[in-house]
């Protein structure tokens, strides 16, 4: 699949391998392969290719449940077919080529078979996903009757003229579909509701850098937006996505000089004008299925759950690049399962470090021991006298209500804020919140500035820096960046 490798993406959170199997095995598409392969036998012909000859068709579709009259039947059973013969669910036998006489092959069920009834989740999944790479192929193949005539014709066929480039077509689909999946997967995105046609094909035609789309552009979305409804019409019998089509109504409406698609992509209409354009979301399994193909291709695709037989070093460092929700997603399964004394306490070593990720490991340390019940009680007491952790210990404590606390001296009070505010800074960066906290954290400390820079903390003159752009007291602020000149000036 088409991606940046090494390039590291938001951890999406997935169902169990069995329930992603039992969703797979009632996909239309792949229903419909298995029923054929269980329905090849020795009188099964097939041409080269493995394609099932014409004169079998009909009863294919029929094996399908398709009346004789109905003209889709032969089409998706041959689709059918094609599955069945690329997942290994049908064995064939092509016929020999060059003898001239108009003898076939022959076809009757693969080995794979067995694997439906009797098959590990992981196996049924496998198959699903070979499923899903022949979809693909097919849906890149763009309608062309001009092609199915010229090959009746027995013409060469010129790829230029017709303007279809295989790879650039596989291409495209591939980056619709990363688009998609980022889309689901990222925070404040668009996984709790389908994703409008327009805006997805909007993604792949304008630059990010055209504040405003040309006319040509739009009609490129356009043209884009529908050449997407067709592919994903083909994808969602394979249990991809949930899609929601093109109004018909709107195909019809050629007379419009401004390309409709430009207003949707641009965020300007409403719900209903949205939902006629074409509505796409992927299904956990479709979720599954393109994960799949970016890890094939390089692309760091983590998944919730994956950390759960690592290390509370692995663990920190992993969840630190991750939003609060899938952090704390994930953390929850690493406990599980753990003795929390001992789990506490790995917790708090691998939240040490005087490195540039450290302050977030803390945060994400904080935020694993937050739900922690009594039993973590011991283990953080015992790092009370850390330079690094003791501060933490005591919000801990503090915050359930437990005697005997002993108060920080200051230079824990201004090494934690330092640290809170460096940890928060790298998690969300300048938010609308962090004025708030950095007025919060200050407020209580008289000649606050005037200590602070003294911090032995590696993030202090950053730290200084950030609060004299956004601190909301102006007089504050100034005064952080005269502490954050004298800590970039202190000898090292």
């Amino acid at each position: 699949m088409s991606a940046e490798p090494h390039a590291t993406l938001p951890p999406v959170r997935l169902p169990s391998d069995a329930e992603l199997a039992r969703d797979a095995l009632v996909a239309p598409l792949f229903v419909r392969a298995v029923r054929l392969a269980r329905w090849a036998g020795p009188d099964t012909r097939v041409d080269i290719g493995g394609e099932l000859v014409a004169a079998q068709l009909p009863g294919a579709a029929a094996a399908l449940g398709f009346d004789a009259a109905d003209e889709e039947g032969p089409v998706l059973a041959s689709q059918a077919w094609r599955v069945a013969v690329d997942t290994g669910l049908v064995d064939v036998t092509e016929p020999d080529d060059g003898d001239g006489d108009e003898e076939s092959g022959t076809a009757v069920p693969g080995e794979d078979l067995a694997l439906v009834t009797g098959g590990a989740p992981g196996e049924v999944l496998d198959l699903w996903l070979a499923a899903l790479d022949t979809v693909l192929a097919d849906a890149s193949v763009p309608d062309l009757d001009g092609l199915v005539d010229a090959l009746d014709a027995g013409d060469e066929i010129d790829f230029d003229q017709l303007d279809w480039n295989p790879r650039r077509e596989a291409d495209f689909l591939d980056g619709v579909l990363a688009n998609l999946y980022l889309l689901t997967v990222a925070e404040r995105g668009a996984s709790d509701g389908p994703v409008p046609l327009p805006v997805l094909a909007a993604s792949m035609v304008i630059p990010q850098d055209m504040s405003e789309p040309t006319d040509a552009v739009l009609e490129q979305v356009s043209d884009a937006m529908m050449r997407l409804d067709d592919q994903f019409r083909q994808l969602e019998p394979i249990g991809l996505v949930e899609f929601r089509p093109v109004d018909e109504a709107l195909m019809a409406e050629v007379d419009d000089e401004e390309p409709a698609a430009g207003s949707v992509a641009g965020g300007a209409a409403d719900d209903e004008d949205v939902s006629r354009y074409g509505m796409v979301r992927l299904t956990p399994l479709g979720l599954y299925g393109i994960r799949a193909r970016m890890l094939e291709a390089g692309v760091v695709a983590p998944a919730v759950g994956e950390l759960a037989d690592k290390g509370a070093d692995a663990l920190l460092d992993a969840v630190s690049g991750y939003s609060e929700g899938a952090a704390q997603a994930e953390i929850e399964q690493w406990l599980t399962g753990r003795e929390l004394p001992a789990a506490v306490a790995e917790l708090l070593a691998a939240a040490r470090g005087a490195d540039e990720g450290g302050p977030l490991r803390r945060l994400r340390c904080q935020q694993a021991l937050a739900p922690a019940g009594p039993e973590a009680e011991p283990a953080i007491r015992a790092v009370l006298d850390d330079p690094e952790l003791g501060g933490l210990a005591r919000v801990w404590l503090s915050e359930r209500g437990v005697a005997d606390v002993p108060a920080p001296d200051g230079a824990m009070v201004f090494w934690l804020t330092v640290d809170t505010i460096a940890a928060q800074l790298a998690a969300d960066g300048e938010t609308a919140e962090l004025p708030l906290l950095m007025e919060s954290l200050t407020a209580h400390h008289a000649g606050f500035f005037d200590q602070v820079w003294r911090v032995e903390h590696p993030a202090t003159a950053y730290v200084l820096e950030a609060m004299g752009r956004v601190h909301p007291d102006k007089k504050a602020a100034k005064e952080a960046r005269k502490a954050a000149f004298k800590a970039r000036s202190r000898p090292s």
